[in-house]
């Protein structure tokens, strides 16, 4: 359940993250509004997570399901570049997550 809980703490840490571009600098009250919630239950979902998760690896998987789920929704969303590099990139983080996930 830990590992679900902490799935969905990443899932809307992206939600966030790419809010923070349509706020608009906090301009837009509705993204606004949803950005601080996406904030408020990402930090809930991670800290039942590491109830029983150990901290450093629900962490980084924290994170780096929100670094990858933001750069694809930029690629996709925002138009950011897609360059081999940058997919490479990505395919390590991926790498970093599921060996994590395999040793905790």
């Amino acid at each position: 359940m830990a590992w679900f809980l902490l799935f969905l703490a990443g899932l809307f840490e992206i939600g966030w993250a790419v809010g923070l571009k349509y706020t608009e600098g906090f301009t837009r009250p509705i993204p606004t509004g949803l950005t601080v919630i996406s904030m408020v239950v990402s930090l809930v979902l991670l800290g039942l997570a590491v109830k029983t998760l150990p901290m450093g690896t629900a962490y980084a998987v924290w994170t780096g399901i929100g670094t990858v789920g933001t750069v694809l929704l930029g690629i996709w969303l925002l138009g950011d570049p897609a360059t081999v590099v940058r997919l490479f990139c990505i395919g390590l983080i991926v790498a970093g997550i599921a060996g994590l996930k395999l040793v905790a």
